[in-house]
Protein backbone atom coordinates (compact mmCIF):
# COMPACT_ATOMS: atom_id res chain seq x y z
CA UNK A 1 0.00 0.00 0.00
CA UNK A 2 1.94 3.13 -1.68
CA UNK A 3 1.92 6.07 0.19
CA UNK A 4 -0.09 4.70 3.39
CA UNK A 5 0.30 6.22 6.45
CA UNK A 6 2.31 4.65 9.00
CA UNK A 7 0.56 3.68 12.65
CA UNK A 8 1.26 5.20 15.80
CA UNK A 9 2.98 3.22 18.35
CA UNK A 10 0.95 5.03 20.86
CA UNK A 11 -1.78 2.40 19.57
CA UNK A 12 0.25 -1.14 19.96
CA UNK A 13 3.61 -0.56 21.06
CA UNK A 14 5.06 -3.94 19.23
CA UNK A 15 4.29 -2.74 15.93
CA UNK A 16 7.18 -0.84 13.98
CA UNK A 17 6.46 2.39 12.97
CA UNK A 18 6.46 1.75 9.28
CA UNK A 19 3.58 -0.79 8.83
CA UNK A 20 0.32 0.85 7.07
CA UNK A 21 -2.43 1.53 8.81
CA UNK A 22 -6.13 0.81 8.36
CA UNK A 23 -7.63 3.46 5.89
CA UNK A 24 -9.32 6.13 7.91
CA UNK A 25 -12.79 8.08 6.79
CA UNK A 26 -14.00 11.61 7.59
CA UNK A 27 -17.26 11.18 5.97
CA UNK A 28 -19.26 8.36 7.37
CA UNK A 29 -21.20 7.22 3.66
CA UNK A 30 -17.88 6.60 2.05
CA UNK A 31 -17.18 4.63 5.37
CA UNK A 32 -20.24 2.52 5.06
CA UNK A 33 -19.63 2.20 1.20
CA UNK A 34 -16.07 0.57 1.84
CA UNK A 35 -17.48 -1.80 4.17
CA UNK A 36 -19.68 -2.98 1.71
CA UNK A 37 -17.14 -2.67 -1.01
CA UNK A 38 -14.52 -4.89 1.51
CA UNK A 39 -17.46 -7.33 2.79
CA UNK A 40 -18.22 -8.42 -1.02
CA UNK A 41 -14.30 -8.92 -1.54
CA UNK A 42 -14.34 -11.40 1.93
CA UNK A 43 -17.07 -13.21 0.33
CA UNK A 44 -15.15 -13.73 -2.98
CA UNK A 45 -12.27 -14.63 -0.49
CA UNK A 46 -13.89 -17.25 1.43
CA UNK A 47 -15.22 -18.43 -1.89
CA UNK A 48 -11.69 -18.76 -3.30
CA UNK A 49 -10.27 -21.05 -1.02
CA UNK A 50 -13.83 -23.00 -1.21
CA UNK A 51 -15.03 -21.80 2.93
CA UNK A 52 -19.02 -21.66 0.88
CA UNK A 53 -21.38 -24.50 1.79
CA UNK A 54 -23.97 -24.31 0.05
CA UNK A 55 -25.79 -21.04 1.84
CA UNK A 56 -24.92 -21.38 4.96
CA UNK A 57 -22.62 -19.39 6.65
CA UNK A 58 -22.63 -15.82 7.05
CA UNK A 59 -19.62 -12.73 7.27
CA UNK A 60 -21.38 -9.78 8.63
CA UNK A 61 -21.14 -6.30 8.68
CA UNK A 62 -23.63 -7.47 6.28
CA UNK A 63 -24.93 -10.75 4.99
CA UNK A 64 -26.16 -11.65 1.96
CA UNK A 65 -28.35 -15.17 1.60
CA UNK A 66 -29.06 -17.42 -1.22
CA UNK A 67 -26.23 -16.22 -3.80
CA UNK A 68 -22.74 -18.01 -4.24
CA UNK A 69 -19.83 -16.46 -2.52
CA UNK A 70 -17.96 -16.01 -6.19
CA UNK A 71 -20.73 -13.44 -7.17
CA UNK A 72 -21.00 -11.32 -4.56
CA UNK A 73 -20.89 -7.75 -5.17
CA UNK A 74 -21.79 -4.63 -3.18
CA UNK A 75 -24.79 -4.03 -4.58
CA UNK A 76 -26.01 -7.98 -3.66
CA UNK A 77 -25.53 -7.29 0.22
CA UNK A 78 -28.67 -7.17 2.63
CA UNK A 79 -29.07 -6.00 6.10
CA UNK A 80 -28.17 -9.06 8.30
CA UNK A 81 -30.40 -10.54 11.21
CA UNK A 82 -29.25 -13.70 11.55
CA UNK A 83 -29.74 -15.53 14.45
CA UNK A 84 -26.20 -16.46 15.53
CA UNK A 85 -24.58 -12.84 13.94
CA UNK A 86 -27.10 -10.14 15.44
CA UNK A 87 -26.75 -12.03 19.21
CA UNK A 88 -23.14 -11.82 18.65
CA UNK A 89 -22.84 -8.17 17.51
CA UNK A 90 -25.23 -7.39 19.94
CA UNK A 91 -23.67 -8.94 23.13
CA UNK A 92 -20.24 -7.50 21.53
CA UNK A 93 -19.99 -3.93 21.15
CA UNK A 94 -16.48 -3.87 20.17
CA UNK A 95 -16.52 -5.66 17.06
CA UNK A 96 -17.51 -4.84 13.59
CA UNK A 97 -17.25 -8.03 11.78
CA UNK A 98 -18.21 -11.60 12.38
CA UNK A 99 -17.59 -14.48 9.94
CA UNK A 100 -19.35 -17.80 10.30
CA UNK A 101 -19.31 -20.95 7.97
CA UNK A 102 -18.98 -24.74 7.83
CA UNK A 103 -15.31 -24.99 6.47
CA UNK A 104 -14.38 -29.05 6.47
CA UNK A 105 -11.36 -28.77 9.32
CA UNK A 106 -13.28 -26.82 11.16
CA UNK A 107 -16.06 -29.16 10.83
CA UNK A 108 -14.28 -31.93 12.06
CA UNK A 109 -12.51 -30.41 14.79
CA UNK A 110 -15.66 -29.41 16.14
CA UNK A 111 -16.78 -32.91 16.41
CA UNK A 112 -14.05 -33.51 19.12
CA UNK A 113 -15.59 -31.24 21.58
CA UNK A 114 -12.17 -29.90 22.43
CA UNK A 115 -10.01 -26.15 22.57
CA UNK A 116 -7.25 -26.24 20.12
CA UNK A 117 -3.75 -26.86 21.44
CA UNK A 118 -0.75 -23.91 21.25
CA UNK A 119 1.13 -26.35 19.11
CA UNK A 120 2.01 -24.24 16.75
CA UNK A 121 2.94 -19.94 16.78
CA UNK A 122 0.15 -19.95 14.41
CA UNK A 123 -2.10 -21.79 16.92
CA UNK A 124 -0.60 -19.68 20.07
CA UNK A 125 -2.70 -16.65 18.27
CA UNK A 126 -5.71 -18.05 19.70
CA UNK A 127 -3.97 -18.67 23.42
CA UNK A 128 -6.69 -17.50 25.94
CA UNK A 129 -8.68 -15.72 23.47
CA UNK A 130 -10.50 -19.12 21.74
CA UNK A 131 -14.31 -19.83 23.28
CA UNK A 132 -15.72 -23.97 22.91
CA UNK A 133 -19.73 -23.95 22.58
CA UNK A 134 -20.69 -27.65 23.25
CA UNK A 135 -23.98 -27.96 22.56
CA UNK A 136 -25.79 -29.05 19.08
CA UNK A 137 -29.55 -28.08 18.87
CA UNK A 138 -29.94 -28.46 15.28
CA UNK A 139 -30.39 -25.61 12.65
CA UNK A 140 -30.22 -21.75 14.71
CA UNK A 141 -33.43 -20.58 14.59
CA UNK A 142 -34.01 -19.29 17.60
CA UNK A 143 -32.71 -15.75 19.02
CA UNK A 144 -31.29 -17.75 22.07
CA UNK A 145 -29.37 -19.90 20.91
CA UNK A 146 -27.48 -17.59 19.26
CA UNK A 147 -27.63 -15.61 22.70
CA UNK A 148 -26.10 -19.13 24.31
CA UNK A 149 -23.32 -19.13 21.25
CA UNK A 150 -22.45 -15.46 21.71
CA UNK A 151 -22.46 -16.20 25.85
CA UNK A 152 -20.03 -19.17 25.64
CA UNK A 153 -17.95 -16.62 22.79
CA UNK A 154 -17.39 -14.32 25.97
CA UNK A 155 -14.90 -12.01 25.24
CA UNK A 156 -12.65 -14.05 22.75
CA UNK A 157 -12.26 -13.20 19.33
CA UNK A 158 -13.35 -17.02 18.34
CA UNK A 159 -15.19 -19.56 19.14
CA UNK A 160 -15.43 -23.11 18.34
CA UNK A 161 -19.25 -24.41 17.57
CA UNK A 162 -19.30 -28.33 18.65
CA UNK A 163 -20.98 -30.69 15.64
CA UNK A 164 -21.01 -27.00 13.75
CA UNK A 165 -17.36 -25.21 12.75
CA UNK A 166 -16.01 -22.12 13.72
CA UNK A 167 -17.50 -18.48 14.15
CA UNK A 168 -14.67 -15.32 14.33
CA UNK A 169 -15.34 -11.91 15.21
CA UNK A 170 -12.97 -9.15 15.56
CA UNK A 171 -12.63 -4.99 14.99
CA UNK A 172 -12.40 -5.49 11.61
CA UNK A 173 -13.15 -7.34 8.52
CA UNK A 174 -9.19 -7.79 7.47
CA UNK A 175 -8.40 -9.36 10.60
CA UNK A 176 -11.90 -11.44 10.94
CA UNK A 177 -10.82 -12.87 7.80
CA UNK A 178 -7.20 -13.46 8.78
CA UNK A 179 -8.10 -15.00 11.84
CA UNK A 180 -10.95 -17.27 10.58
CA UNK A 181 -8.30 -18.46 7.74
CA UNK A 182 -5.63 -19.07 10.33
CA UNK A 183 -8.35 -20.77 12.65
CA UNK A 184 -9.38 -23.28 9.94
CA UNK A 185 -6.09 -24.28 9.41
CA UNK A 186 -5.07 -24.18 12.92
CA UNK A 187 -7.62 -27.04 12.91
CA UNK A 188 -6.32 -29.26 10.47
CA UNK A 189 -2.94 -28.89 11.78
CA UNK A 190 -4.04 -29.88 15.58
CA UNK A 191 -5.81 -33.24 13.53
CA UNK A 192 -2.44 -34.26 11.56
CA UNK A 193 -0.49 -33.86 14.84
CA UNK A 194 -2.51 -35.64 17.03
CA UNK A 195 -2.51 -38.39 14.47
CA UNK A 196 0.70 -38.41 14.09
CA UNK A 197 1.28 -37.91 17.95
CA UNK A 198 -0.92 -41.45 18.45
CA UNK A 199 0.67 -43.27 15.81
CA UNK A 200 4.24 -42.93 17.56
CA UNK A 201 2.33 -43.56 21.06
CA UNK A 202 3.45 -39.80 22.33
CA UNK A 203 1.44 -36.58 22.39
CA UNK A 204 2.08 -33.11 20.98
CA UNK A 205 4.99 -31.37 22.77
CA UNK A 206 2.77 -28.02 23.82
CA UNK A 207 4.28 -24.61 23.88
CA UNK A 208 5.06 -23.38 27.39
CA UNK A 209 2.36 -20.67 28.69
CA UNK A 210 5.11 -17.96 28.71
CA UNK A 211 6.10 -18.53 25.48
CA UNK A 212 2.54 -18.99 24.02
CA UNK A 213 1.12 -15.74 25.76
CA UNK A 214 4.01 -13.37 24.02
CA UNK A 215 2.93 -15.02 20.89
CA UNK A 216 -0.45 -14.48 21.09
CA UNK A 217 0.18 -10.70 22.56
CA UNK A 218 2.40 -10.43 19.33
CA UNK A 219 -0.20 -12.38 16.45
CA UNK A 220 -3.24 -12.31 17.81
CA UNK A 221 -3.90 -8.31 18.10
CA UNK A 222 -6.08 -6.52 16.11
CA UNK A 223 -3.35 -4.91 14.36
CA UNK A 224 -1.69 -8.05 13.49
CA UNK A 225 -4.60 -9.80 12.40
CA UNK A 226 -5.49 -6.78 9.80
CA UNK A 227 -1.85 -6.64 8.59
CA UNK A 228 -1.41 -10.61 7.74
CA UNK A 229 -4.52 -10.41 5.61
CA UNK A 230 -3.78 -7.13 3.61
CA UNK A 231 -1.96 -9.53 0.90
CA UNK A 232 -4.97 -11.56 0.18
CA UNK A 233 -7.51 -8.08 -0.28
CA UNK A 234 -4.29 -6.29 -2.14
CA UNK A 235 -4.18 -9.70 -4.49
CA UNK A 236 -8.05 -9.82 -5.53
CA UNK A 237 -7.53 -6.33 -6.37
CA UNK A 238 -4.37 -6.82 -8.91
CA UNK A 239 -6.51 -10.12 -10.26
CA UNK A 240 -10.21 -8.43 -11.07
CA UNK A 241 -8.53 -5.43 -11.56
CA UNK A 242 -11.11 -3.83 -9.21
CA UNK A 243 -10.16 -1.27 -5.94
CA UNK A 244 -12.33 1.03 -4.10
CA UNK A 245 -14.04 4.21 -5.24
CA UNK A 246 -16.07 6.41 -3.48
CA UNK A 247 -18.92 8.50 -6.04
CA UNK A 248 -21.17 10.14 -3.50
CA UNK A 249 -24.68 11.15 -4.86
CA UNK A 250 -25.58 14.31 -5.66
Amino acid sequence: MPGAPSISTKSDKDFPRNIPAPQAFSDPYEQRAFLKFRLAQAYRIFAKYGYDEGVAGHITVRSPQGVHFKLMQPELLLLAAYMIHSAVHEARPDILCAAHSHTIHAKAFSALGVPLDPITQDSCAFYKDLSLYTEFRGIVEDHKEGQAIAAAMGSSKAVILQNHGILVATKSIESTVFFFMSLEKCCQVQMLTDQAAAARGMKPRLIDPENAADTHRHLGSEMGGWFNAMPEFQLLEHEEGKRFEYLPTQ
